[in-house]
């Protein structure tokens, strides 16, 4: 269970380093995917989360070093994203997320537990402290924490990353709670929490498994579903939510005249 409303990196759901997965199992993993290509994280019916990568190969190399500077979100007939603004250097003190509903962007202020909520109440964003952090709330679907960071250059150094003087690589660190996902859920995390998936990673027994997969999760754009295992579908969660409403009235009363019943919420 999420106790703190920032990203726990070493607990299920996460997404953060590069990138450093830890799936439902509680297993460790690794997708690097490929650098300025987007990935499916999660697709479900009523929920879709992709995510964009950035990175860098140095010299002798033959694998990107890829981080999350993005992630898209599509649910019901809306769209979400939230993304890490690049940066020379490192300031505590500028507000490094872009943050946009259904393609506007949206401005929240700068100070703790600030809030946005859309007039129907089917998104909420809370600032987590006055910059850098935030709580997005798909309400009976999914909440996701989410701080933005950067790569340090002791990090650099330890890694053999060779950042360059002019970026710092700002990116996401991300943990997931989910309350709806389906037995078919996909994506890079969303499969690990299928009630029957077998990491592959638990078997690899070494510190480090990567998990492939790029070309059946790579999706053509931030906000697209049509990566090869892709489950969302607009019309089947409108149709399912449409359902949970019905099932959520109370349609006990009977009408004086006798001719039929009074629904209410």
């Amino acid at each position: 269970m999420i106790t703190d409303r920032k990203p726990n990196c070493k607990a299920p759901g996460s997404a953060c380093l590069d990138p450093r997965f830890v799936g439902a199992d509680g297993i460790v993993y690794y997708f690097h995917g490929r650098r300025d290509q987007h990935f499916s994280l999660v697709s479900d019916v009523n929920l879709q989360i992709n995510a964009r990568f950035i990175g860098l190969r140095p010299e002798g190399r033959t694998r990107d070093y890829t981080w999350i500077q993005a992630l898209g979100i599509l649910f019901n007939s809306h769209n979400f994203s939230v993304e890490a603004t690049p940066a020379a250097t490192w300031n505590d003190e500028i507000d490094h997320l872009k943050l946009s509903y259904n393609g506007e962007e949206l401005v929240i202020p700068e100070s703790h537990l600030s809030k946005w909520q859309c007039p129907q109440d089917q998104l909420r964003i809370e600032r987590t402290s006055s910059k850098n952090s935030v709580t997005v709330t798909i309400p009976e679907i999914a909440e996701i924490f989410i701080n933005v960071v950067y790569v340090t250059k002791e990090d650099s150094r330890i890694h053999n990353y060779q950042i360059p003087d002019d970026d710092c690589f700002v990116h996401l660190e991300v943990q997931f709670k989910f309350y709806d996902l389906s037995s078919k859920v996909e994506g890079v995390l969303g499969r690990t929490y299928q009630p029957d998936f077998q990491n592959p990673a638990a078997k690899l027994g070494v510190a480090m498994p990567i998990v492939g997969g790029e070309d059946k999760y790579r999706t053509t754009s931030l906000l697209s579903a049509d990566c090869g295992v892709c489950m969302f579908d607009p019309s089947e969660a409108s149709e399912k939510n449409s359902m949970m409403e019905y099932s959520m009235l109370d349609c006990t009363g009977v009408t004086k005249s006798g001719n039929g019943i009074v629904c209410r919420r």
